[in-house]
Formats: structure tokens, C-alpha cells, sequence
């Protein structure tokens, strides 16, 4: 395939060769794309411009030099489909700990709860996986397609992620390789955690409530669930861009899932079970035995070091540091993707290398993260319930874009990417999104607000959390209507 000498200009470029690319304005990005769009690897440290410069240093650390740019079908290679699912195995034993001091259920309800939700959570998640080794195109890029190009800018700023930068800034492969391991002495301490507890004799089967509280509580922990498990919608090509195209849609699907629920399950349903071993005064509601005090002075590390500490002592200890060192892993995959969305943003974001923006990140994630450690369990809560709202509206416009407006994968044309006159307006996909906070403002029912639906299935004081299956109902039959209109007016 011919190799077309462009000066790059995300904003203008157009790999169709149209009277629209002709007039593009140069850029400081000297990228060699093909007639798909793809940019060959080797391009980017091409030339003595900074960028180039930058590039190439950067390369001599085998740091990953390729940003948002479409990845060539023949440097799709990595054929190692269990690295699919490992990439995407983390759980959260904080999660499962929510149920009962935050939300107060009983232990089958929010068994229940956490089973069933993640089971929807992560479908989406596996479900655009699929498309990172059809296209060889990140997540908020393919976002083009269902968001329009301008539109698509606004999806990556909503992105909030954190991370780690010494792994993430050398980029997919050493994530990848990190990601593959790291479970691994995670695993191995969670099953001394779950065999210690069990011996130690403290589960407490608490009974399920009844009534309007119950139903407040199981609907907001349920929003929290999912806003974790579905966490990795925005990015979930980002991680197969590089398998190959002939790979198998269904194996990808199915490594993703094996990846995602077993972890997601495990960790949750033992954060659960410890919880339930917290026990107060009934009258004045002061810790009443070794687990609430300790998750009263220390939070959830506290409430893992009630089971790790009395018996292990230095060893348990140290499986605590471990754990805590297991957030890296957790971590990685959020703040290299917040990179490839900052690169969406424009022609000057994607001038500055991914790298680059990780590092930038981190020290946002940093700055976030340390006034949050104080307020641990509600910076938690309102995160996974906003994370829920936001994703839950992206997949309400993504998925009837996908089966209905482009009937599945053969609609797409990859080459289009670059080219804004090509991809859809974008006016039905903002008019969604705004119907879908529409809907989620409704239904939430958080500290700072309570929506009036929201308020009807609680308690009054707490409400019950309806906000994300209302923002995607709310931005699907939105996005529907607005969708035909725009394709009537515009042709695509």
C-alpha cells in the first residue's frame, strides 16, 4: 500500500485525498500515514523537529512513541489473547466493603447485588474490546464514529482516571507484560485473608431489610458496582489496538470477561464478607469490636489489618504493603488511557507524546488523590456513581449507533477517522448527552443531591440511586430520534 508524505494535521487530514485535506493548515506532527490511515511505527521519529527529537530519545528507552494514530495491520501482532484478559484483572475489595457501613445491607442482598451487576457492567466492556484488533483504533478515537469529531473532544475531557507513571509512560506492551503478573501475589494474600477469616470465625450472616430503605440501599450500592465494573467502557480498545485483525471477536469477548468478572466477583464478595464482622454500639453507634474500630482509625486497610495482623504479626504486615502496592496495578491501565484521551482533545494535545501527558496526569492524580484519603468511602462512592452516569449515557449513544445506524462492524469505514466532514455531525450524539444527564439528574441520589425520582424510591433522606439506567434509557431513545434526523439532514 503507498505511503502518502503528509504534514499530520489530526483536525484536517483526510486519508480519502478530498478538496477538504487540500486545505489543511501544517502541523508540527511529520507523520507518514497510508491510504487507510494507519502510521507505520517507524514514522514518528522522522525529521529534526522537536517532536521527531523527542521521539527518538524516547524510543532508545523502548518507551512507546505511538499515540492516538491507527495502528498499520502489519504491526498488529501481539497474539497473546490470555494478556487480554489479564490486562483488564483488578477487583476491589473496597467496593464489596460499602454494602454494609455505607449502604446497610444484609449479606445476600448485596451478594446478590454484586453478582448480577457486574454481570451487566462488564458486558459493554468485552463487547467494544472487539474492536481494537478490527480497526487498530483507541477507544475515544472509535468514539469519532458515535460522537462525531468535535463532539468526541468533549468525551475525553469528561474522562477522570488515575495512575501510576513509571509503568504507564513506557506504554502498551510493558503495561501489558506488568499487568500479567501483578495479580498474581494480589491473589495469593486475598486467599490467606479468606482463610484466616473463615478460621477466625467472625462472618456475620446480617439479615436482608425490607421496605423503602432496603430498596435505596441495594439501588445506590448497585450504581457503585457498576461504575466500577463498567469503568473500562472508555477505553477498552485501547488494550487490543494491537492484536491482530484476523483474531477471533468471540475469544477476545470471552479473555475479556474471564479477565474482568472472576476478579471483580472474588475481591467484592470478600470485601463483603469482612464487613460483615464490623459490629456497633446500637445506641451509640461507636465501634463495638476489633474490625469496626480498626476500619474507624484506618478505613479499609484498617479493617484488612484486623485480619491480617493478630495472627501473622510481621507477615501480615507485610501482605498489607503488598496490597497496597497492588493499587499499581489497578491504576496503570486508568492514567496511560487518560493520555490517549488528552490526545483527542486537538492537534496541540497530540503534538505533545503520551508519555508526556502521563506524567502530567500523575501529578493530577496525585493532587486528587491526597486531600481524598481522609474522606476515602465517600470520595469513593460519588466517584463509581458519577463514573456510572457518565459511561452509562457513552454506551446509550455508542450501542444504537453501532447495531442500528452502522448495522455492526461492516459500517465502519477506519480510513475516516481523521476527517470530521466525513463522520457524523455530532448533534445527535451532544443532544443525547445532554437527555442523558437529563436522566441521571433525576434518578441520582448523591450526598450533594438527591433527584426527584431518586427521592421516591428511598428514603427521603437518602433516596435510592436510579441515576445510571435512567441516563442510558434517557440518551438510547434520545440518541434514536435525534439520530434520524441528523442522518436525513446530513447523509452520514
Amino acid at each position: 500500500m503507498g505511503m502518502i508524505k503528509s504534514e499530520y494535521d489530526v483536525e484536517s487530514y483526510s486519508p480519502m485525498g478530498t478538496d477538504h485535506a487540500e486545505k489543511h493548515i501544517a502541523s508540527s506532527l511529520p507523520v507518514y500515514a497510508d491510504q487507510t490511515g494507519a502510521v507505520p511505527g517507524e514514522s514518528f521519529a522522522i525529521g529534526d523537529s522537536l517532536y521527531a527529537r523527542i521521539q527518538r530519545f524516547a524510543g532508545k528507552y523502548s518507551i512507546e512513541q505511538r499515540g492516538i494514530e491507527r495502528v498499520p495491520e502489519d504491526e498488529r501482532t501481539d497474539t497473546g489473547l490470555l494478556k487480554v484478559g489479564t490486562m483488564v484483572c483488578s477487583g476491589s475489595f473496597a467496593i464489596g466493603v460499602l454494602a454494609v457501613p455505607v449502604f446497610q445491607l444484609g449479606f445476600v442482598d448485596a451478594l446478590l447485588t454484586i453478582l448480577f451487576i457486574n454481570l451487566l457492567g462488564i458486558t459493554p466492556v468485552c463487547f467494544f474490546s472487539t474492536f481494537g484488533p478490527v480497526f487498530g483504533l483507541r477507544q475515544m478515537v472509535l468514539s469519532r464514529f458515535f460522537f462525531g469529531f468535535q463532539a468526541t473532544k468533549v468525551a475525553g475531557i469528561i474522562i477522570i482516571a488515575a495512575g501510576t507513571f513509571l509503568v504507564t509512560m513506557f506504554g502498551y506492551r510493558i503495561v501489558h507484560h506488568y499487568e500479567s503478573y501483578s495479580w498474581i501475589p494480589s491473589f495469593i494474600i486475598f486467599l490467606i485473608v479468606l482463610g484466616q477469616f473463615v478460621h477466625s470465625g467472625a462472618f456475620v450472616n446480617l439479615p436482608m431489610k425490607v421496605g423503602n430503605s432496603e430498596a435505596g440501599g441495594v439501588l445506590s450500592f448497585a450504581a457503585s458496582v457498576f461504575g466500577f465494573a463498567t469503568g473500562w467502557t472508555s477505553y477498552a480498545a485501547d488494550y487490543t489496538v494491537y492484536q491482530p485483525r484476523t483474531v477471533s471477536r468471540v475469544k477476545t469477548f470471552f479473555w475479556t470477561w474471564i479477565g474482568l468478572i472472576f476478579p471483580l466477583l472474588f475481591t467484592e464478595m470478600l470485601g463483603l464478607a469482612v464487613a460483615t464482622a464490623m459490629t456497633f454500639d446500637p445506641e451509640t453507634f461507636e465501634p463495638s469490636n476489633i474490625y469496626s474500630q480498626r476500619y474507624e482509625e484506618s478505613h479499609i486497610g484498617g479493617l484488612l489489618a484486623a485480619v491480617l495482623f493478630p495472627p501473622f504479626g510481621k507477615f501480615g504486615e507485610f501482605c498489607l504493603v503488598i496490597l497496597a502496592l497492588s493499587i499499581i496495578a489497578n491504576n496503570c491501565p486508568n492514567i496511560y488511557s487518560v493520555g490517549l484521551s488528552l490526545q483527542v482533545l486537538g492537534r496541540w494535545t497530540q503534538a505533545v507524546p503520551r508519555y508526556i501527558w502521563t506524567f502530567i496526569g500523575t501529578l493530577v492524580y496525585c493532587a486528587i488523590a491526597i486531600p481524598g484519603y481522609s474522606h476515602f468511602e465517600t470520595v469513593l462512592e460519588n466517584f463509581m456513581l458519577v463514573t456510572g452516569y457518565w459511561l452509562a449515557i457513552y454506551e446509550g449513544i455508542a450501542l444504537p449507533e453501532h447495531f442500528i445506524f452502522k448495522g455492526g462492524f461492516s459500517g465502519y469505514d477506519p480510513a475516516i477517522y481523521t476527517s470530521p466532514h466525513l463522520l457524523p455531525p455530532g448533534i445527535a450524539a451532544v443532544a443525547a448527552f445532554l437527555f442523558g444527564i437529563f436522566g441521571a439528574v433525576m434518578g441520582m441520589a448523591q450526598v450533594w443531591f438527591i433527584g426527584p425520582i431518586g427521592k421516591r424510591i428511598g428514603t427521603p433522606t437518602y433516596g435510592g440511586d436510579v441515576g445510571f439506567p435512567l441516563a442510558f434509557a434517557f440518551a438510547f431513545i434520545s440518541y434514536c430520534g435525534f439520530r434520524t434526523l441528523e442522518k436525513a439532514k446530513f447523509g452520514r
